[in-house]
């Protein structure tokens, strides 16, 4: 009996704690979410970082953090904001470590802060680390001030990749992949010891476009020639002397000496207030002069593209899930009030299946009201698959540092047998079948296996070509030309005709808006899609999880390693052809 009463006891307090913790998160909620006090003369700050991803995926602390202001579209909209507020006067720009490979988000941001200077209100970026992201977003301010300990690390752009063949010959491991196209790439890591002819010479391409492209910021903000600062490039990384003599910087200085070092920040009415831009996000567009007007779906598509539903992989981020976005676009149909549609795509390709399924559902709400535009906004990556599914677009607007095509399908596996057969380990197969033992681990394809794989692959290669060529305006041959699996960036797209208009989010919602009728001047509502969870909903799900994902990154570097490995075995289906970029990182 004591016994029974000491279990109800704890049962009862544990109940209690919980229902503590979900109080205070609901008040933290409220509080969080009022919007903030905002003083006359006040300099907003920003602090882009990190990952900084196009929309912060659903956390149960996100509104109780602020944790959006440091994702693309919440830096974006702070400042859009901002250049109507007139209690804020100036931005100080304070980035943190981009840990991105890639160069679109960063391009975006970019346009925003001159876009928000043609306001007439000024930008001061402070630099505690320069790298060669960090120093282009830098360039868009009216003033650049580094910290005196601080080198300036600008170099230029670099590429790498990691070829795995010769660890699993050693493991006797053999990798066994098909691919369609001469560029298709993505397998080569496990396939081959290093670049082969078509791999270098489009690695070579895309870094040098890349690298024009740095150049011509740091040109433009810094108000130099090109060749200058290409001479510049070759001498760095600066010291931070080095850099103020070489007009990259205009001054070296802590955080707390700005407002001595700019006018700008001194208001002859006294002292300059800061508001941090996690507060400032709070603050209602309608508050600052915002009107609700005609309604323009935005749908975001982030992550590898899979069959089922979109979810959270803890290793690869966010997946686009086939399912997920059919549903979201039948709500979108479903919706008279949305006057067009702006397709968000920040993703490197994936299941072959998957992308088709989307390009299908694209395509209906396209013509189930051919008076509602469909424009298809590219992030940093829309390729391979990610590009399929921008094909049912109208326009297609990328950065010029999107990376975008790779037009191209690939599949395989890797038999593991003989390596097995090493270490002392006998595998047997028992097949009802003459092919059902095709996706085996343990044996490659079989000549005849190989030839159902590729047969497979040519069809969905031609199809891919021919959907480009129906969507472009242009023919079979021509796509084929540019295709091949070959990746380019965003302004090489446009040169190739696979990109219709070079600029981001922004500039996608101004082509909708023209395309549906909408003045130009007029505020428009960006309804997004798929909606955040309430809190509710990330409750339920935070305490009934599982704890499989937890558990894998509680595991340290080592489980986490093995587990990207292991990604096409947990992403995809077995044997299922792909369409996804290959895998490059930038510095």
């Amino acid at each position: 009996m004591a016994l029974r009463r000491a279990v109800v006891l704890v049962l009862t307090l544990i109940g209690l704690a919980v229902l503590v913790s979900i109080g205070g998160l609901l008040f933290l909620y409220v509080v969080a979410t009022r919007g903030p006090s905002v003083p006359e003369q006040a300099a907003l700050v920003l602090r882009p970082g990190g990952e900084l991803l196009d929309r912060q995926p659903d956390d149960l602390l996100a509104p109780l953090l602020q944790r959006d202001a440091t994702s693309l579209a919440g830096l974006v909209e702070s400042l859009r904001k901002a250049k109507r507020d007139p209690r804020i006067t100036a931005v100080v720009l304070r980035p943190s470590p981009l840990a991105s490979p890639y160069w679109g988000k960063v391009q975006e941001l970019r346009d925003a802060l001159v876009d928000f200077r043609q306001s007439g209100k000024t930008v001061v970026a402070h630099l505690e680390y320069g790298g060669d992201r960090e120093y282009y977003l830098a360039t868009a301010a009216d003033q650049v001030y580094l910290l005196p300990a601080s080198p300036l690390d600008l170099t230029g752009v670099a590429s790498y990749e990691i070829f795995l063949r010769g660890m699993l010959d050693r493991l006797g491991a053999q990798p066994d992949f098909l691919r369609i196209g001469e560029y298709k790439t993505a397998p080569n890591q496990l396939t081959e010891r290093g670049f082969t002819r078509a791999h270098r010479e489009m690695a070579e391409s895309l870094n040098r476009d890349l690298y024009e492209q740095l150049v011509g910021g740091i040109a433009e903000g810094r108000r130099k020639m090109m060749d200058e600062v290409r001479r510049l490039l070759d001498e760095g990384p600066f010291t931070p002397e080095a850099a103020r003599q070489a007009g990259l910087v205009d001054g070296l200085a802590y955080v707390d000496q700005l407002d001595d070092r700019v006018a700008a920040l001194r208001p002859a009415s006294g002292r300059m207030r800061f508001v941090e831009g996690s507060e400032y996000q709070r603050v209602s567009p309608r508050a600052v002069g915002f009107r609700p007007g005609p309604r323009i779906a935005v749908l975001y598509a982030s992550g590898i593209i899979t069959t089922g539903r979109s979810a959270y992989d803890p290793v690869n981020g966010p997946t686009v899930g086939s399912d997920t976005i059919v549903e979201q676009l039948a709500r979108i149909r479903e919706d008279d009030s949305i006057r067009a549609i702006v397709l968000r795509v920040d993703s490197p390709g994936g299941s072959a299946t998957a992308s088709d399924v989307i390009w299908r559902e694209l395509m209906i709400t396209r013509d189930a009201r051919p008076s509602r535009p469909l424009v298809v906004s590219m992030s940093d990556l829309a390729a391979s698959g990610g590009y399929y599914i921008a094909l049912p677009a109208h326009v297609i607007v990328a950065q010029p540092g999107t990376l975008t095509g790779s037009i191209g399908v690939f599949g395989g596996k890797i038999a593991v047998g003989a390596g097995l057969a090493k270490m002392g380990i006998a595998t047997e197969t028992v097949r009802s079948g003459r092919n059902a033992d095709i996706g085996s681990p343990f044996v490659p394809f079989t000549p005849a296996q190989r030839a159902k794989l590729m047969g497979y692959m040519d069809d969905f290669y031609d199809s891919f070509v021919q959907k480009v060529a129906a969507s472009r305006g242009r023919t079979a041959g021509e796509i084929d030309a540019v295709a091949q699996g070959r990746v380019w960036t965003g302004q090489q797209a446009r040169q190739h005709g696979l990109v219709d208009v070079l600029g981001g989010l922004e500039e996608a919602v101004a082509v909708a808006k023209q395309r549906a009728g909408i003045p130009a001047d007029d505020d428009v509502e960006l309804v997004v899609y798929p909606a955040r969870r309430t809190l509710y909903e990330m409750l339920a799900e935070r305490f009934g999880a599982s704890g499989a994902a937890w558990a894998q990154l509680a595991g340290g570097l080592e489980a986490r390693a093995a587990a990207a490995l292991a990604a096409p075995v947990r992403l995809f289906r077995r044997n299922e052809p792909l369409a996804l970029m290959p895998v490059v990182w930038m510095r």
